[in-house]
């Protein structure tokens, strides 16, 4: 049975077996179901369930004892009994069905739509009568109060068909095109027709008069979904009086949960008031699932939720016998890295697929002493087989060996209270929730904390007769590992506990601890203070940025008390020192204006330039000196 599960809505494929792999030919297929007994015994819900070539229809009579479905190739309906789990009949028919109606309770009286426009009515006994209508038919009806057919299809007229007079009768004129399903509600039989342009007719049939009109396209489409075409109506179901499920070719709607079969879906049937859904497709077999949150099991096949809760509570993955998954990681340990994108290898998820005997081949070429690693465990195994008989010695866990032999003796003295009672205790060294205490060493109970001294004070005296026996546990097992035989002589078994004090004792024993934890702690405290004194305080040297000034510690402090200050106080102090300048307007507000103070940087830097511009004037006056003093000597001349 296989699994599947969306939007946590488990789904039980009960068509399938066991699970084969997809890319395997029909002829390897064959191959597994004759050596694999597993296979050749899995169980089928209904014996052939199945067509020839395709199914196309399936439905259930009103009783829920007959299952119906119609296919090809030759054209035929088989019918099916859930009351013997088989197959009941089966007949042949001219031409293929487009869709089927069970008009009675069991299958004495069907109705077929046939895609030559034929019409073909089957009583009990087989073929009974045979008519057309006007134009292809895709649906069609059964109107109970009237006997009368409703057949839509590639027409704007609805054609009525009348069973208990045996002709047509006027047909009903609609504004659509052409229509693709129709329904008559089941509890006031309002008659609805779902039409090309993706809008729903609801007519009354006893006046034959419209009553509504429902635009499906309109309402489905909106801002953020991508449509193709026009979303035409493709199924129309009523669920009581007042509602009413619409299906779109271009697929909206809220999804529930989905399937996947390997073959295209032609047609779905819901088992009444049940979970079980069963699908016609394009292949020989016909489908059969079960969804739980749906609905329970039918009647005939009641175990099916026991089965389901069953394989709920012990989950197990997909495991294909004759291949082996392996990872990325594990062909480069096998040195099987280079046939990857070969056929022997078949990509799925994270891994690869591959032959399980030639994993087994790769695997003993990698590692050539595997052979007698499984000789030495075959024989150790046998060992122990023979040593079951002698005596046995406690075998403790690495963590917690204290614990768990306390836990030990716990356990053998309930043994007899246990017989008395008819209890079955759990035991924490069994119990897989408790299973990381005893192998990590993060779980180790710390002795010399305080909680453990206070909630524990008389531990100590039950602790040291458990020391020794724990003492002669590890001598045993130290010796049982270098002699790698039993003793002969069994383990000194642990004296009986002595009964426990009584309050007095208990309470002397918890103030008892309380004193040496303050001990303990007053002697920390020295410790510390002695280690305060020991360490000297050194001084620490700062060194500032070249072009700037050190200033005093005491210009933080000048800085924190003038931002306390309120502004107009601020204000007046910076123009004492003469960095604000404050003045009036023409409109009549006030004007400031700052000086910001120069770093010495800058004061360096505006020297430097002034005393440059100095230079270069000297120079010029000592060039136009010279050049004066040369013209006068020319004239001269």
């Amino acid at each position: 049975m296989q699994v599947s599960s969306l939007n946590e809505v488990k789904i039980y494929s009960l068509s399938a077996g066991r699970s084969l792999p997809e890319w395997l030919s029909d002829r390897k297929k064959r191959a597994l179901q004759k050596k694999d007994v597993d296979i050749r015994r899995r169980i089928e819900l209904i014996q052939d369930f199945e067509m020839p070539t395709v199914s196309t229809k399936i439905k259930v009579s009103r009783d829920g004892q007959y299952i119906m479905a119609a296919g090809t190739y030759k054209p035929r309906v088989r019918c099916y009994d859930t009351y013997q789990l088989s197959q009941k009949f089966e007949r042949c028919l001219d031409s293929e069905v487009v869709t089927f109606e069970i008009l009675s309770d069991d299958y004495s009286k069907i109705v077929f739509l046939q895609c030559g426009r034929f019409v073909e009515f089957h009583s009990q006994h087989g073929h009974y009568y045979k008519t057309r209508i006007p134009k292809f038919g895709r649906d069609f009806s059964y109107h109970y109060p009237s006997c009368d057919l409703y057949f839509v299809g590639a027409s704007s007229e609805v054609y009525r068909l009348n069973l208990e007079q045996g002709r047509f009768l006027n047909s009903l004129q609609t504004d659509a095109s052409e229509s693709n399903v129709c329904d008559i509600n089941p509890v006031h039989f309002l008659f609805a027709m779902g039409t090309a342009e993706g809008k729903v007719e609801c007519w009354d049939p006893r006046t034959r008069n419209r009553v509504g009109v429902l635009d499906c396209a309109l309402s489905s489409v909106t801002a953020d979904a991508e449509i193709d075409g026009l979303p035409s109506v493709s199924a129309l179901k009523f669920d009581g009086a007042l509602n009413m499920a619409v299906g779109t070719t271009t697929g909206q709607g809220k999804i529930f949960t989905s399937m996947e079969p390997e073959h295209d879906i032609n047609d779905v049937c819901l088992y009444p008031n049940s979970g079980m859904l069963m699908t016609a497709n394009e292949a020989p077999k016909m489908n059969i699932y079960y969804i739980p949150v749906l609905g329970p099991a039918p009647k005939w096949c009641s175990f099916l939720d026991n089965l389901t809760e069953e394989l709920e509570e012990s989950p197990e993955s997909t495991v294909y016998d004759d291949y082996k998954f392996v990872t990325r990681k594990d062909l480069e340990n096998l040195g099987l890295a280079h046939l990857i994108g070969s056929s022997l290898l078949r990509a799925y998820m994270h891994g690869f697929f591959m032959d399980i005997r030639l994993y087994h081949k790769a695997k003993m070429m990698a590692n050539p002493f595997a052979y007698e690693e499984y000789r030495r465990e075959k024989i150790r195994q046998k060992i122990e087989e023979t040593r079951a008989q002698r005596v046995q010695l406690k075998k403790l866990p690495k963590v917690n060996k204290e614990l768990a032999l306390k836990l030990i003796e716990e356990e053998e003295e309930q043994q007899v209270t246990r017989k008395r009672k008819q209890k079955n205790l759990p035991s924490l060294l069994k119990d897989d929730r408790f299973k990381v205490m005893f192998e990590n060493p993060d779980f180790q109970v710390d002795e010399q904390s305080e909680e453990f001294r206070l909630l524990n004070p008389l531990v100590s005296k039950i602790s040291e007769k458990r020391k020794r026996k724990l003492k002669i546990l590890e001598e045993l097992e130290a010796q049982e590992q270098e002699e790698e035989e039993e003793p002969e002589g069994k383990a000194s078994d642990a004296e009986s506990s002595e009964s426990s004090d009584d309050e007095k004792g208990w309470v002397e024993e918890v103030r008892k601890q309380r004193k040496l934890l303050r001990q303990e702690e007053k002697v920390k405290r020295q410790e510390r203070f002695k280690e305060d004194q020991q360490t000297l305080l050194k001084p620490q040297f700062f060194e500032i940025k070249e072009g700037e000034e050190f200033r005093s510690f005491k210009d933080s402090a000048k800085k924190q008390k003038l931002m306390k200050k309120t502004l107009g106080d601020r204000l007046k102090l910076e123009e004492k020192l003469g960095t604000l300048n404050v003045s009036d307007t023409t409109v009549g507000s006030k004007q400031a204006t700052f000086k910001l103070k120069k770093s010495e940087q800058q004061k360096k830097q505006q020297e430097a330039e002034k005393q440059h511009r100095q230079e270069r004037k000297t120079l010029r006056r000592s060039a136009n000196h010279l050049k004066s003093k040369r013209g006068r000597g020319r004239l001269f001349r």
